[in-house]
């Protein structure tokens, strides 16, 4: 069946035959004009073949995230029996499973591996109109508890131009008497000693009023107790605070209510910024560390945090350079230590390690996440080697190994990789066991050298699978001791790999541990897990007592690069312990307006080699010619290297070097961060689950602006990983540019705008409140719109879905018509030319033709 879309424009016949009876020499009633005026005039009138479009095609989504509570997946099955019991022929339905993204659900019971802590309904509704068909009626039918965590804009303009409604059936999670935390209102940013109110916001139930307790801790620290009573369920909390001190505050809030049914949302925190300028952030392993007043002497504002195990990506706002003196690697936190990458290359930060014990490859950071950062190679030549050494590795390959982490591995293949490391950077000479460990014991590899054994080493060492049951702790550090006792080499350690989740039979650890350091074996743990973790006390005194390092990994993929800093700080850490003399080179004048007085010699130093394009400023006079001072550019920021001691007994001679105070204040005011560019200043807030964040700019950067866009790059960093991705301004308003990035729960951002050769840094944000569970009235009121909006409907009566009426599918002719119209354009001007077309007749009445020979000439 054709219909005609604009049918008005057959009213044109009447007038097409009229002229083509009276203009005859147009020939209109030839066949190829004839079909030429038909074609056109069809073309104009839009028709359309109808193709029927009986059945259709029921996309049914199921919301798996987490606010459902599991509600609709657990009725989807019974669902989907009733609605193919009703479908007409030639229906189908289809399931699809979404949260934070979506998948078509295939045979049997699924297992939706997707995220589930946002509902991105936008994305789901996008995922399913690809999937469907264009020559099939489409209809929507969406389980879901109507709360997305992303807008619906694009989604809803995109359904109502493809006339699909989207039909929906809420799950029950009794959210009507749901007490939870709006947000928590404090400044962005505040000078040191400036006052401000912090207000957070809570909503409840309308009706009677409720009493809610609460309670606010700054930074960890102390909470401030009170109570809040919601009147038509609203209450408003406000505290008055001042901050003297630049750097990052954190602000939590949790609320008890009684009888709450959704306590996920009881939770919230906010960030606050205290500006001052760019400081010294100093991590220092003596008490009283030398470097402190001499920096305070030239004008540095100095911060010695006391508990460095509270570290994080937070202690690194408003400052501008971090300097580790003499601190082993272990005792900083891995996340603080991989925040410090993107602080130095992005922000612009700078770095100084100053040498020691404690430091460098003996401190343990050999391949750890700021090894690359640094100006000298840790890694030690063949010939620098230590005496030799006989390593005892013990590895838990309970059932807990076999869970997958990011990257397609499991946490017994991070385990396999990093004792493979160990086996590669051991020398020769150097001895090696390996146990895996379960409910007893399993040697994989008896203690031998590893000249000519290495390969077959690492090859079974990689076949190592986890086994289930538990590890006996017990059990496996004796099989390590036994092996330890079979070697006489000058340097034998014990490494232990363990679930600090699940480790268990310690049997006498205690009096094992005793044996081997009385032998002079040291013990060491990597402990897979946090320091609040079930087994971690355990794990702990096992490394206290074996006299070695204790070693706490939240993120698996971290496991190899562990074993290498332990590996290097046991068997190939050099601190050379001798005077030795040393000679300045001009490379000193790279930041510096003059050579200094150096000293005549060190009485010790950190045995490291310069990298390609880092500068050495002074160097050893011994064989070794190895950099004692050196210094390059990272990215946008810049890191410095000092290989002896600056403090303590190994320093003492330094310290009372007339110019020690002008290499600390030389190298601090090198390596400080720029400071930021006149005119500009950055903002950044969150908006649902997104990060916003606005450049303002002054009149007078404007023609700087036109020459170069400013650039922005976004560090994302959660409990298994981080990334870094670059954003695209948009152009807000005269004055802002503005972008914006997706922001999960629970992941914190850090951020750089470049503008030329300076940036400005911002940052720590995170989401106040989960948006998965803060639920504002304006999502479900989205949600609602997007339904009434499509001509949807809320779905009680299942069935009745394939009673509403089906819009068939059309094909337009129009385009058809349109080539065709072009083709006998193109034949008729050919014939015509040609002469294959007969020329019309005169019409009676007209001009007489001349004879041939009639002069034609005009008078």
């Amino acid at each position: 069946m054709i219909q005609f879309n604009t049918p008005e424009w057959f009213f044109l016949i009447p007038l097409l035959l009229a002229a083509g009876w009276k203009y005859r020499r147009l020939r209109l009633a030839s066949p190829l004009r004839l079909l030429l005026q038909a074609c056109l005039l069809l073309a104009l009138a839009q028709p359309a073949l109808d193709r029927g479009g009986k059945g259709m095609d029921l996309w049914v989504l199921v919301d798996r995230s987490n606010s459902t509570a599991g509600i609709p997946a657990a009725g989807a099955e019974e669902i989907q029996a009733i609605l193919e019991r009703h479908k007409h022929a030639g229906d189908r339905v289809r399931l699809v499973d979404f949260a934070q993204s979506a998948v078509l659900r295939g045979r049997g019971d699924p297992v939706f591996a997707g995220g589930t802590a946002g509902t991105d309904m936008e994305q789901a509704l996008a995922y399913t109109m690809a999937l469907m068909s264009p020559n099939r009626t489409n209809r929507i039918l969406m389980l879901t508890d109507g709360w997305p965590t992303t807008p619906l804009d694009q989604a809803a303009e995109q359904l109502i131009q493809s006339r699909i409604p989207v039909d929906y059936r809420l799950s029950v999670t009794f959210r009507e008497a749901d007490i939870r935390i709006e947000q928590i209102r404090t400044p962005a940013r505040i000078r040191p000693g400036e006052a401000f109110i912090l207000e957070a916001t809570l909503a409840g139930p309308p009706g009677p009023a409720i009493t809610v307790p609460w309670q606010i801790s700054k930074n960890g620290g102390a909470p401030l107790r009170g109570t809040a009573t919601l009147l038509n369920g609203k209450a408003t909390v406000q505290l008055a605070d001042r901050l003297s001190t630049p750097g990052c505050s954190a602000y939590e809030m949790t609320i008890t209510p009684q009888n709450d049914p959704i306590p996920e949302n009881n939770r919230a925190v906010s960030f606050l910024e205290v500006t001052g300028g760019n400081g010294v952030l100093l991590l220092s392993g003596y008490d009283r560390d030398p470097l402190a007043p001499f920096l305070e002497a030239q004008g540095f504002r100095v911060q010695q945090p006391s508990g460095l195990n509270q570290l994080d990506a937070r202690h690194l706002s408003g400052v501008g350079l971090v300097i580790i003196n003499n601190l082993s690697a272990s005792s900083v936190p891995p996340d603080f230590l991989h925040a410090l990458d993107y602080y130095v290359r992005e922000q612009g930060g700078g770095l100084l390690m100053c040498g020691g014990r404690h430091s460098f490859g003996s401190g343990g950071y050999f391949s750890s996440p700021i090894d690359e950062l640094l100006p000298v190679s840790m890694e030690m030549k063949k010939d620098k080697m230590k005496l030799m050494t006989a390593m005892s590795i013990v590895l838990d390959r309970s059932g807990s190994m076999s869970c997958s982490v990011p990257g397609g591995k499991t946490k017994m293949d991070l385990a396999n990789a990093g004792t493979c490391q160990t086996i590669s950077l051991l020398s020769d000479q150097d001895l090696i066991s390996v146990h895996a460990v379960d409910s007893e014991p399993h040697p994989i590899v008896t203690l031998s050298s590893l000249g000519p054994n290495r390969k077959k080493m690492i090859s079974s060492v990689s076949r190592i699978a986890s086994m289930g049951g538990g590890i006996f702790i017990g059990a496996g550090l004796k099989a390590g001791w036994q092996e330890l006792q079979r070697s006489v080499a000058g340097t034998r350690h014990l490494l232990l790999f363990a679930d600090a989740d699940d480790s268990e039979e310690p049997a006498d650890y205690r009096e094992t541990l005793k044996e081997m350091v009385k032998e002079g074996v040291t013990v060491s743990v990597i402990a897979l897990g946090t320091e609040k973790s079930a087994d971690a006390g355990l794990l702990r005194e096992i490394a206290e007592l074996g006299r070695g390092r204790i070693f706490f990994c939240d993120r698996p993929g971290d496991i190899p690069s562990i074993f290498a800093q332990e590996t290097v700080s046991v068997a190939r850490a050099a601190f050379i312990r001798e005077r030795t003399l040393l000679r300045g080179t001009a490379g000193w004048l790279q930041i510096a307006a003059g050579q200094p007085e150096w000293p005549p010699a060190v009485d010790g130093y950190n045995l490291c080699y310069l990298r390609n394009g880092a500068t050495a400023a002074c160097v050893t006079e011994d064989g070794n010619a190895a950099p004692l001072v050196s210094f390059w550019n990272r990215g946008t920021g810049r890191t410095a290297a000092v290989t002896f001691a600056m403090g303590g007994e190994l320093g003492k001679n330094i310290q009372q070097w007339d110019s020690y105070g002008d290499l600390i204040q030389t190298l601090a005011r090198w390596l400080n961060r720029k400071n930021p560019p006149q005119g500009y200043s950055v903002r950044a807030d969150t908006a649902g689950d997104r990060l916003r964040i606005r450049l303002y700019y002054s009149e007078e950067n404007i023609p700087r602006l036109a020459e170069r866009m400013p650039e922005i790059s976004l560090e994302l960093s959660g409990k298994e990983s981080s990334r870094t991705q670059n954003g695209i301004w948009e152009h807000l308003q005269p004055g802002i540019f503005q972008c914006s990035f997706p922001l999960p729960h629970g992941v914190m951002a850090r951020g750089a705008v470049r503008i030329g050769g300076s940036v400005i840094p911002f940052g720590p944000v995170s989401q106040q409140v989960d948006p998965e569970w803060a639920m504002p009235p304006e999502s479900g009121n989205a949600f609602l719109d997007l339904v009434n909006r499509t001509g949807g409907r809320e779905r009680m009566d299942l069935p009745s879905i394939f009673r509403e009426p089906r819009p068939g599918t059309s094909l337009q002719l129009r385009p058809i018509l349109l080539w065709s119209t072009c083709v006998l354009l193109v034949l008729d001007a050919l014939f015509t030319r040609t002469g294959l077309l007969p020329r019309g007749q005169p019409r009676q009445g007209g001009t007489r033709s001349r004879p041939s020979g009639e002069n034609n000439q005009s008078i």
